[in-house]
């Protein structure tokens, strides 16, 4: 018996298994939880449906996160197999790579930051909006952000703003939903080698820094994220919501400046 028995979970976000969402759909599965998963595209659509595989799931779903018509077509699927919907998961975001490579007053266009907010901010409001017809009353909804959204980093520019409005949604839909009963919280991992990160031109620094200045002296891992996810998605954390939490091996009780990287 794990401590997501009975639960269902939606994930949104796993592009491998290198993804933050596939180190979350991995504690899910050894909690005891169903899983049903979505993907982008046909590039991903196989990739995904091998992880539903491993994780012994037949359920999966297409999504674009920039569609409401994908986003609410995914519920309405879904309502077609689970009478609820327990756990959300919400590890999307992007922006044009172009945006994270350079000072953003130079880099940063009208453009770019509209794709960066859509798709890393409004994505979550309108799949809490798309799922609420489904949600139990005990749910849990939880986003992934970064340290990027309250301190300045090299090259992170427009998708530091899109996490911190990011971080502002938990707020604002933690208290839309807590008289129902439904919490919403957000993990903020420390930086990790996956796709999305990749786009992030000083990764392999912030990695670097990361595991020189946290006490723990160590980066985190996708696993490590997960595992505080199935705490956030178990009846254990049924009095926390509207909050932040840090898997990041305490690096963010460090002063960091954007000269020392």
């Amino acid at each position: 018996m794990g401590i997501l028995t009975g639960k269902k979970a939606i994930i949104f976000g796993i592009a491998s298994k290198r993804s933050i969402a596939y180190g979350i759909a991995k504690s899910f599965h050894e909690q005891g939880a169903e899983i049903a998963l979505t993907y982008q595209n046909d590039k991903l659509k196989s990739r995904v449906e091998d992880a539903a595989s491993e994780f012994e799931s037949n359920l999966v779903f297409p999504c674009d996160a920039s569609s409401d018509s994908d986003i609410k077509q995914v519920f309405t699927d879904l309502a077609s197999h689970w009478n609820k919907v327990d756990i959300i998961i919400h590890s999307i975001g992007f922006a044009p790579s172009n945006e994270l490579d350079g000072p953003m007053i130079d880099c940063t266009t009208r453009e770019g930051f509209k794709i960066a907010h859509d798709i890393s901010s409004y994505s979550f409001i309108e799949i809490a909006k798309a799922s609420q017809k489904l949600l139990s009353s005990k749910a849990s909804l939880i986003t992934l952000t970064y340290h990027g959204s309250s301190q300045t980093l090299p090259n992170y520019n427009v998708m530091g703003m899109a996490k911190a409005s990011l971080e502002a949604g938990v707020r604002y839909l933690a208290s839309n939903l807590g008289g129902k009963g439904v919490r919403v919280n957000a993990i903020s991992a420390g930086p990790i080698k996956t796709l999305a990160a990749s786009g992030v031109k000083s990764l392999r620094t912030m990695l670097k820094q990361h595991e020189q200045r946290s006490p723990m002296q160590k980066n985190v891992t996708i696993e490590e994220v997960g595992n505080t996810a199935s705490f956030l998605g178990s009846d254990l954390s049924s009095g926390i919501t509207g909050e932040i939490i840090y898997v990041d091996a305490g690096f963010r009780n460090c002063a960091i400046s954007e000269h020392d990287i």
